[in-house]
C-alpha cells in the first residue's frame, strides 16, 4: 500500500493535470488495499490467498458535463492517457444541470479520529487457527454431521480523495472476520445453518469457538422442521435478519429514488412512518464501527443523524447531486467507487433498542413466526410490496415451539413499519444492525 502522503500527492498531481487540460473542476479518488484469507472444509485447506490491489478514478467537469474514468495502472503513460480520455468524454456527454463538486463550505476540514484501522497484518497461521477452531467447535455439537466450510479473513484499505476546490484527505480502515456453515441431521432431514463475526480490531473479534458453537447449535435446532398452513400472524425477526428492514428503509429514502419518484415513501418526509417508539440512527462516527468513515465520498462533513425520530421521517439520504435536484443540502451520505459518480448510502445504520427483552417482546403472541432466515428478493421499493421466503420457528403461547420451513411472509412495507416494535438486544455486528424486531398482522403463507 502507498502511504497516505504518496496517495494524496498522486491525486493532487492528477487533478492539476485535468485542470490544465481544460477541466473547470475535478476530483480524484484512490483506493488501495490488501487482504489475506483462508478457507477450509473438514480440516483440509481449500484456499489460502493474499491479494493486493489499487484503483484510481478521475472525475472532471466541463460546464454542465461530467465524465469519469478509472485505471489500475498508475504509470506516467497510463495517467496521461487517463486525463486525455476523461477530458474527451466530458466534451461530448449530455449536460447535467445538477452535477458538480460539493459546496466548498460543507467540506470536512478536521476529520475525526474513529479508531477504524488495525494496522497489524495477521500471519497466515493466525487465520488457519481461527478457521480451524471455528469449524471444530461447530462439528463438536451433537447432531452436526457435516460442514460446508469455515473461513477467516483480514483486509485493510486506504481511501484518498482530492478535489480541485481544496479537499485533500485520506483514511485507512481494516476488518477481521471469521465464519462457518454446517449441516445437521442426515438424509431428507438435513438442515443447514451458519454464523459469522466481523470486527475492525482483532481484539474485538468474537472468539472463533463461540462463532462455531452458535452455528452448530442453530443447525441442530432446525432439525425436524415442519410446514405450516397459511394464516395472519405476528412475525418476529431475529437480529441477524432484522437488519434487512433497515436496508429497505434506506433504499426507500435514498435521494436517488426520491428524485426519480420511485419510492413508496416519496411523499412522507416530516410525517410519521413508524410508531412513536421507533428511532433509526445513522452514525458515521461510531468508534470502531464497521461502516464508520470520517467524511463522505465527496469530502463533505458527515455526522450522526436520526433518520427516524420517534416515528417521524426527518430526512432523505442525500449526496450533492440529489440534494440540488430537491433544492436541499447534502446530508453527507455520498458513497462512491472509482468508476462511478457518488450516490447516497447509509453508514452505521441501526434501530435504537426498545424497552422489552426478546422474551418480553413475544410473550403475548399466541401464534406467530420467529424468522431466522430469509430467502429471495421479493421487495418492491416503488410500491412497498414485500414478499420473501422464510424459515425459523413457530411461536405458541409466547414461547418458541418448533422449527418451520418453506414459509412465505408478505405484507406492505408502509404497514409493516407502522406495526413494528423492537426489543432491547441491539448488538453491533454487521454495520447495519437491529435488535429483535416484531411486526404484527403479516401474512404467513405455508402449505
Amino acid at each position: 500500500m502507498r502511504s497516505a502522503t504518496e496517495s494524496l500527492d498522486l491525486l493532487t498531481d492528477l487533478v492539476a493535470r485535468a485542470r490544465r487540460a481544460g477541466a473547470d473542476a475535478a476530483d480524484a479518488l484512490y483506493v488501495d488495499g490488501v487482504s489475506l484469507s483462508h478457507a477450509q472444509r473438514l480440516g483440509k485447506t481449500e484456499r489460502l490467498e493474499r491479494a493486493e490491489g489499487c484503483d484510481l478514478g478521475l472525475r472532471v467537469f466541463i460546464g454542465g458535463r461530467q465524465a469519469i474514468a478509472s485505471s489500475s495502472d498508475q504509470s506516467a503513460k497510463a495517467l496521461r492517457a487517463l486525463v486525455e480520455r476523461v477530458i474527451a468524454m466530458a466534451r461530448v456527454v449530455p449536460e447535467d444541470p445538477f452535477c458538480g463538486l460539493a459546496d466548498e463550505t460543507l467540506l470536512e476540514r478536521h476529520p475525526p479520529a474513529l479508531d477504524i484501522d488495525d494496522s497489524t497484518e495477521p500471519l497466515p497461521e493466525d487465520l488457519i487457527a481461527r478457521a480451524k477452531e471455528t469449524e471444530d467447535s461447530a462439528l463438536g455439537i451433537k447432531g452436526v454431521t457435516n460442514s460446508e466450510g469455515a473461513e477467516a479473513g483480514w483486509a485493510r484499505s486506504r481511501v484518498a480523495l482530492v478535489t480541485s476546490h481544496g479537499f485533500h484527505e485520506s483514511y485507512t480502515s481494516s476488518r477481521h472476520s471469521v465464519g462457518v456453515a454446517v449441516i445437521a441431521g442426515d438424509g431428507l432431514g438435513m438442515e443447514r445453518d451458519y454464523a459469522h463475526a466481523s470486527a475492525i480490531h482483532a481484539g474485538d473479534l468474537e472468539s472463533p469457538k463461540a462463532v462455531g458453537l452458535r452455528a452448530g447449535e442453530r443447525a441442530v435446532r432446525r432439525l425436524g422442521a415442519r410446514k405450516m398452513p397459511s394464516t395472519r400472524a405476528s412475525v418476529v425477526y431475529d437480529p441477524r435478519v432484522a437488519g434487512g428492514l433497515l436496508r429497505h428503509l434506506a433504499g426507500a429514502i435514498s435521494g436517488a429514488a426520491i428524485t426519480r419518484g420511485t419510492s413508496f415513501l416519496k411523499d412522507r418526509l416530516g410525517q410519521p412512518v413508524f410508531s412513536s417508539g421507533i428511532s433509526v440512527i445513522d452514525d458515521p462516527h461510531r468508534p470502531r464501527g464497521l461502516a464508520s468513515k470520517p467524511f463522505d465520498g465527496e469530502g463533505v462533513a458527515n455526522r450522526r443523524r436520526a433518520l427516524i425520530e420517534r416515528g417521524v421521517l426527518t430526512t432523505w439520504l442525500l449526496d450533492s447531486r440529489s440534494a440540488r435536484q430537491l433544492h436541499l443540502t447534502t446530508t453527507g451520505h455520498a458513497a462512491r467507487g472509482t468508476s462511478a459518480p457518488p450516490n447516497p448510502a447509509p453508514t452505521n445504520l441501526y434501530f435504537e433498542p426498545g424497552p422489552l427483552s426478546p422474551a418480553g417482546l413475544i410473550a403475548d403472541i399466541k401464534s406467530g413466526l420467529y424468522v431466522t432466515e430469509l430467502i429471495g428478493m421479493g421487495v418492491n421499493l416503488i410500491t412497498g410490496d414485500y414478499s420473501r421466503g422464510a424459515a425459523g420457528f413457530w411461536i405458541e403461547n409466547g414461547a418458541i415451539a418448533y422449527p418451520v420451513h418453506e414459509v412465505t411472509i408478505a405484507g406492505h412495507l408502509a404497514e409493516m413499519f407502522q406495526n413494528l416494535s423492537v426489543a432491547d438486544d441491539l448488538v453491533f455486528r454487521y454495520g447495519t444492525d437491529a435488535p429483535t424486531v416484531r411486526i404484527d398482522g403479516m401474512t404467513v403463507a405455508g402449505t
